[in-house]
């Protein structure tokens, strides 16, 4: 398993954290995941031989929200 850290921009409620909680977690692979509205920040554990970092980048822009790289 690998542990990544993520911020993100663009979450203005407890929705959208939810939200993008679900989003994360239907990704093939993931663990566990939890989102911060507070710190803008996912917290990820992943199986780094089913899903790549990408995939969650990936997901986060699809939910309407943007990477911080």
């Amino acid at each position: 398993m690998k542990k990544v850290e993520i911020k993100i921009e663009g979450m203005h409620c407890e929705g959208c954290s939810k939200r993008l909680t679900k989003v994360l977690s239907n990704v093939e692979g993931a663990n566990t995941v939890e989102v911060s509205l507070e710190n803008k920040l996912a917290d990820i554990e992943y199986d780094e031989t089913i899903a790549k970092l990408e995939d969650f980048y990936e997901a986060i822009e699809d939910a309407g929200f943007e990477v911080v790289k």
